[in-house]
């Protein structure tokens, strides 16, 4: 079975002397579950001691949430060498914050759990601080674009072409058809690994349209949303606005709801990671925008299946949007949160994307087409930040495909 890259994380911790639990968190069905059993066929090719429960059993639930050492009612308690305890969807016990921090301070190292949760929603209400320095998190995301080459084209070829154009800017492939193809379908269709795999157009629309309709509606049940159709509205406005300044009193006042609703709603479509919301860069508060941040969304297909938008890329309305949320998914990969904004002024200059990770700094505009890019637009910044080079991103520069693959 092809394993996705957050397995080599798995083995790396699991191999090494660290003692935290290991939890992995992210979207539904982005194959948290399969990881995890993908983890324990390995564990069990050198232990005996590896376990795997599922938190949609009832009984174990019960026995779990009526004290934590009820486990051990399911496997030995014999540590004489190293016990693997793998556990699918800890989020539905009623503290698995309590059940973690038990386990581990009173059997760790010689207890090791692995576990899962459906959403971050949970993890953040439940998962206290109690369990600092405690536990690894592992966040899962759809596939990026590496990723689907490896799984869709199963083609190592192609994946060593996407290497050496980000390796040498000026190299040319003689793939690039392959290549486009592959990234056409990646923009239309998104990462989910489910998506990824199906046959044909109508059935990726299906599965997407399944990701919206019952998966989503779990994410509304299990975060105590209050109206599905306020939330599908506020997703829409979201999709067709993408991009642009998020104002909480605007999306108020559109969808007649109060604004701690809006903000309850964005929390809860953030820690389900359905969207990201980028927060600005600035030095200067009183010339600077600092509040409002701008929203993207973690898997295009997502988003896309909102606006019901399945054409071609230099054939849709969005093109440019797209565009800017494939390189804020690439930078995702390569960054942390906190060191991706963007930077925009009170008169109108803007620059998509602000790169600041203490070491390296850069910024990124983002164009469908390269010959819409001015520098001479950008003065403002480039004069404010000389410490920040700018360049442009792009989809579409006379056939040239490392403005898009090389970042």
């Amino acid at each position: 079975m092809i394993k996705r890259k957050y397995f080599d994380q798995l083995v790396k911790h699991l191999n090494s002397h660290e003692k935290e639990f290991l939890i992995m968190s992210g979207a539904r069905q982005t194959g948290k579950t399969v990881l995890l059993k993908q983890c324990m066929d390995f564990l069990r090719e050198t232990s005996d001691k590896v376990y795997y429960f599922t938190l949609e059993d009832s009984t174990l639930k019960i026995a779990f949430n009526e004290h934590p050492e009820n486990l051990f009612r399911f496997i030995q308690k014999n540590f004489d060498s190293k016990v693997y305890v793998l556990i699918d969807e800890i989020q539905y016990l009623d503290n698995p914050s309590n059940f973690l921090k038990y386990h581990y301070d009173m059997y760790a190292p010689g207890l090791m759990i692995v576990a899962t949760g459906s959403s971050a929603f949970y993890i953040d209400e439940k998962f206290s601080d109690s369990l600092a320095g405690r536990k690894k998190l592992i966040e899962v995301y759809t596939m990026d674009f590496d990723e689907f080459l490896y799984f869709k084209a199963n083609d190592s070829s192609l994946l060593q072409e996407l290497q050496l154009i980000r390796e040498n800017p000026e190299y040319v492939s003689l793939k690039r058809n392959d290549l486009l193809a592959n990234l056409d379908e990646y923009l239309t269709y998104g990462g989910y690994p489910a998506v990824v795999l199906a046959e044909g157009h109508d059935l990726k629309k299906a599965k997407l349209r399944e990701l919206l309709t019952s998966y989503l509606k779990r994410d509304i049940l299990e975060s105590g949303i209050k109206s599905e159709e306020t939330l599908h509205n506020l997703l829409k406005i979201l999709a067709d606005g993408q991009n642009n300044l998020l104002n909480k009193n605007e999306l108020s006042n559109t969808l007649r709801v109060s604004t701690t609703t809006i903000e309850n709603y964005l929390f809860v479509l953030q820690k389900c990671f359905h969207v990201v919301l980028v927060k600005p860069y600035f030095t200067n508060v009183r010339k600077e925008i600092t509040k409002m941040p701008v929203v993207y969304f973690h898997d295009l297909g997502f988003r896309n299946t909102i606006n019901n938008l399945f054409g071609l890329p230099d054939t849709r309305p969005d093109k440019g949007a797209m565009t800017e949320n494939y390189i804020f998914i690439r930078l995702r990969e390569k960054h942390s949160a906190d060191e991706i904004h963007y930077w925009r002024t009170a008169d109108g200059n803007e620059v998509d994307f602000v790169i600041d990770t203490g070491e390296e700094k850069f910024a990124i505009e983002s164009k469908f087409d390269f010959n819409q890019f001015r520098l001479s637009k950008y003065k403002k910044f480039v004069t404010t930040y000389p410490q920040f080079p700018l360049t442009c991103r792009s989809y579409s520069a006379d056939n040239n495909l490392n403005h898009i693959l090389g970042l």
